[in-house]
C-alpha cells in the first residue's frame, strides 16, 4: 500500500497477535476496516462489530495498544502494562499496522480511539474515518462539566499521569455507562472495564496550552479523507458539545466531506452496550459510500 506519509520512525513492533490480524487481512483480499479503543478498553471490545462488518463484505483488524494483554483477565492481573504510554506511542503503533496492511483500509474508533483515528486519518492512511465520541484534540476549547468531572478521576492526582488508572464502577457508571440500566451498566463494567493509561488524559488536558501536543491533529491534510463524527447525545465523557466541536474544526478541510450525527439517548458506552449495532450501522453505511 502507497502511503502518502512515512511511517514512525523507528518503526515500532507490532504484536504476534496483532500482525496474525494483518495477515488474515491481506489473504482475505478483502478491504479492512481497522477498529481503534480507546481507555478503559481492549480490541476484544469490538469482537461484535468485526464480524457485523465482515458480513458486509470487509475484514476487520482491531490492533491492541502498545503491550497490550490477551484479555480482560489478563489486564487486570497486570494493571500497569499500560503506565506511561502515551499518545504518540499509541498512534505509532498503529500507523505501523496499518503500514503493514497491503489494502488501504477504512478507520473506526471510540474515544480516545476517535482522537487517534483522526490522527492517522490526518497522515493519510484511511480511505474514510469515523470518531465515535472522539476525545478532544488541540483546538477543541469546550469543557463541559460532565466532561471534566469524568477526567476528574485521573487529573485529580498529578501521579496518575506515570500510572494506569482504573474507575470505580461509581466513576464508570457515570462517565460511560450513564445511558443503560443499573443492571447493563454493571455488567459492562464487569466485562470490559480494564486501567487506563493516564498519560493521555493528562496530554489532552494541556494541549491546548501546548503547541507540540502529541493530540494534535491535521485537520488540513488533503489526504485526510471523508469523516464522520458521531456523538451520543447523553454522553458524559465526551459531550455532544466537544463532538460538534470537533466536527466544526475538522469541516474547514477543504478537500474531503466532514460529516457529524448525533445518537438520541445514547451514552459514552455505546460501542458496547446492547445499542452498538445501530451505530455500526452508522459507521458501516459512512464508509460504505466511500468505499473504494
Amino acid at each position: 500500500m502507497t502511503q502518502p506519509s512515512p511511517s514512525p520512525s523507528p518503526s515500532p513492533s507490532v504484536s504476534v497477535s496483532d500482525q496474525a490480524q494483518v495477515d488474515r487481512a491481506n489473504e482475505s483480499g478483502k478491504t479492512p476496516v481497522v477498529f481503534v479503543h480507546g481507555l478503559w478498553l481492549l480490541g476484544s471490545s469490538w469482537a461484535r462489530w468485526a464480524p457485523f462488518f465482515e458480513a458486509a463484505g470487509y475484514v476487520a483488524v482491531a490492533p491492541g495498544w502498545p503491550g497490550e494483554p490477551p484479555d480482560v483477565a489478563a489486564a487486570r492481573a497486570n494493571p500497569e502494562l499500560f503506565a506511561g504510554t502515551g499518545i504518540a506511542d499509541i498512534a505509532d503503533y498503529q500507523h505501523a499496522v496499518i503500514d503493514r496492511l497491503t489494502t488501504k483500509p477504512a478507520l473506526v474508533g471510540h474515544s480516545f480511539g476517535g482522537l487517534l483515528v483522526q490522527i492517522l486519518a490526518g497522515r493519510g492512511l484511511s480511505f474514510a474515518t469515523v470518531a465515535i465520541d472522539p476525545a478532544p484534540s488541540r483546538g477543541i476549547l469546550p469543557l463541559p462539566i460532565s466532561a471534566l468531572k469524568s477526567a476528574s478521576a485521573v487529573l485529580r492526582n498529578p501521579a496518575n499521569r506515570g500510572r494506569a488508572v482504573s474507575l470505580t464502577y461509581e466513576q464508570f457508571r457515570y462517565g460511560f455507562a450513564n445511558a443503560v440500566t443499573e443492571d447493563e451498566a454493571h455488567a459492562l463494567y464487569d466485562e470490559f472495564h480494564v486501567a487506563g493509561a493516564g498519560k493521555p488524559v493528562f496530554q489532552a488536558a494541556a494541549a491546548n496550552f501546548n503547541p507540540a501536543s502529541e493530540a494534535k491533529v491535521d485537520r488540513k491534510s488533503a489526504e485526510r479523507g471523508p469523516l464522520l463524527v458521531v456523538s451520543g447525545e447523553l454522553d458524559h465523557q465526551v459531550p455532544p458539545a466537544v463532538a460538534n466541536a470537533t466536527y466544526k474544526k475538522q469541516a474547514k478541510n477543504e478537500h474531503a466531506v466532514t460529516e457529524v450525527v448525533e445518537i438520541p439517548k445514547r451514552g459514552h458506552s455505546l460501542t458496547i452496550d446492547s445499542g452498538w449495532e445501530e451505530v455500526a450501522q452508522t459507521a458501516l453505511a459512512f464508509i460504505q459510500r466511500f468505499a473504494p
